[in-house]
């Protein structure tokens, strides 16, 4: 089986080990590949870098110094149309959901992030 890679975007420090540890067992199995990139720009350069194409999924905090995850969903919709974008927001008040899908963003998860609704989320990604 083929790994699910997954690109965590977000500028604070501990989303990494988080991610990690939240989903260890699906690591160690092989299910998922994660790859992570603290800013917009970031998350962009790794993009360009991923050719052929195998980032299957982009999960992104919608703030974050800089590019803001809704510039990035906007700026990635285009290039990969096809590409699973997901927001993460500490903000999920109407009009920020609303933006974010109206940007491109397929989901939207509220912070702190419910591991196990992520879990049936890419869960569902791979059966599709």
């Amino acid at each position: 089986m083929t790994p699910v890679r997954i690109l965590v975007v977000d500028d604070e420090p501990d989303m990494e080990p988080l991610f990690r540890q939240q989903l260890r067992r699906d690591l160690k199995k092989g299910r998922f590949e994660l790859s992570f990139a603290t800013s917009g720009r970031d998350a962009l350069s790794l993009m360009d870098e991923d050719e052929p194409p195998s980032v299957v999924l982009v999960l992104s905090d919608v703030n974050m110094p800089g590019m803001s995850g809704l510039e990035l969903v906007a700026r990635l919709r285009p290039l990969r149309p096809s590409l699973t974008i997901s927001m993460v927001t500490a903000y999920d008040d109407d009009e920020t959901l609303a933006e974010a899908r109206a940007r491109g963003a397929d989901r939207v998860f509220s912070k702190p992030i419910d591991f196990a609704l992520l879990k049936d989320y890419l869960n569902d990604l791979i059966a599709a």
